[in-house]
């Protein structure tokens, strides 16, 4: 068997550890698919007196990252995450002409177009299927997998802390704040949990996932972007009652007009696998004009999760060593020349069916005069709901309406809202049926 695959890792956190562990305890089966054993020889660590949970016998721990670059090895392993010193630490490995296997889907998503110019540039390898979904293999499947197809719309939960938020709020009935609290108690969500409720880490895997799909530059900038921190436990009661779960969805679909890129909370129908994925898990839709609708779901975070992902790229990487580049698989699926960047639509120019949710006296013509709007500004309601009120208190109104642009559900909310019997705090939210 031919000589070690040398490894080298920029960081030994608990991607970094999980790397080592994989590869220690797989070593016979990856050196099988490898066609050469796979090692890991150097790490950089912040504190290396710090105890790991991995057997770093053999493994040159450094202190400064850049040496990692500079080492003796074949491939280096960038899972320090951040834009700032990855962008530099990556491109210094490419221009050297040394393979690089990332996990880091903002440093793609906010510099991905100058890492692949470099890349291309420098004939280096680059992957990163650990960038997008944990373990699920979604970066191969749409690049390689599904390249028989034309791409018209992906939909996924990509972020395991706002399911897990979300999924506490439907079974346990918490709200926002204690559901949150939950998720930081258990190192889902950061103590500044803003990338992760307010849909900017989704948003950065959307950019990677559709670039994939529909053949664009990475465009990062255009993802039109809600978080869920204004999602009621009363909301998550009511899409129930009217038949559906609210989900932290990044959604993007090529059409006539153009191509949607949104991260936002989503009403889903019951009955849909993305609804019935809880916890911590991702899960993506992805429909292909050839083969139709297909899903994947998987644990989208973790240490062996991660690392699963990591070195499954580290295989293909050491089997392609030496090769001309021309027979890399494109790093966007699509050869750099094929790449079009496309007019990429805002949330007003979208359309959508939409939850509205309303406060009202309880008072004869409420209802009158709210489905009146509606039908003034041509909004058809698919469903409503009506709560009566306690001793008290207002009553509720929930509408499921039609499909429609942006500006008319505005528009028709701002009318309401106007009304002398309506409360401040409607809520508003977007609903996909994936029909």
């Amino acid at each position: 068997m031919s000589a070690p695959f040398k490894v080298g890792l920029i960081g030994l956190g608990t991607v970094g550890q999980g790397v080592v562990r994989v590869l220690q305890r797989n070593a016979a089966e990856i050196a099988g698919r490898a066609g050469r054993p796979i090692v890991v020889t150097h790490a950089s660590v912040r504190n290396s007196t710090r105890t790991r949970d991995c057997d770093l016998t053999g493994i040159t721990l450094v202190s400064d990252p850049a040496e990692i670059v500079r080492a003796d090895v074949d491939v280096v392993v960038e899972l320090i995450g951040g834009i700032s010193p990855a962008r530099e630490l990556v491109l210094a490995a490419l221009e050297a002409g040394k393979p690089v296997v990332t996990a880091n889907k903002a440093l793609l998503a906010e510099k991905g177009n100058e890492i692949l110019f470099t890349a291309r540039k420098h004939g280096a390898q680059l992957a990163y299927e650990a960038a997008v979904g944990g373990g699920i293999p979604i970066i191969k499947a749409l690049r390689e997998g599904l390249a028989g197809n034309g791409i018209d719309s992906l939909a996924g939960i990509i972020n395991g802390t706002c399911n897990y938020i979300l999924t506490q709020m439907t079974v346990k009935g918490q709200s926002f704040a204690d559901a949150l609290h939950a998720a930081q108690k258990l190192g889902y969500a950061e103590a500044d949990p803003t990338f992760d409720v307010e849909g900017i880490d989704a948003a950065h895997k959307l950019t990677i996932l559709a670039s994939i799909a529909f053949g664009m530059p990475l465009r990062f900038d255009a993802v039109a972007t809600e978080g869920i921190s204004q999602v009621t436990a009363q909301d998550i009661q009511l899409a129930q009652e009217l038949g559906y779960r609210i989900k932290s969805l990044g959604i993007a679909k090529r059409g006539a007009q153009g191509v949607e890129l949104r991260v936002h909370p989503t009403l889903v129908p019951v009955e849909h696998l993305l609804a019935k994925t809880d916890g911590a898990l991702n899960a993506i839709r992805v429909h292909g004009n050839a083969v139709g609708q297909t899903v994947y779901v998987g644990r989208g975070a973790g240490g062996d999760a991660t690392a699963s992902a990591v070195v499954a790229d580290l295989i293909d990487v050491a089997r392609l060593q030496g090769a001309d580049p021309k027979h890399f698989v494109p790093y966007l699926g699509s050869r750099s020349e094929a790449l079009k960047d496309q007019k990429v639509l805002s949330f007003s120019e979208i359309e959508s069916a939409y939850y509205l949710r309303l406060r009202v006296a309880d008072e004869p013509g409420v209802l009158r005069a709210i489905t009146s709007i509606l039908a003034e500004s041509d909004i058809s309601i698919e469903a409503i709901l009506q709560k009566e009120p306690g001793e008290n208190e207002d009553a509720t109104l929930a509408i499921i309406t039609s499909e429609i642009p942006e500006h008319r559900c505005n528009g028709a909310l701002e009318k309401m809202l106007n009304l002398p019997f309506v409360r401040p705090g409607a809520s508003r939210l977007r609903v996909e049926h994936f029909e």
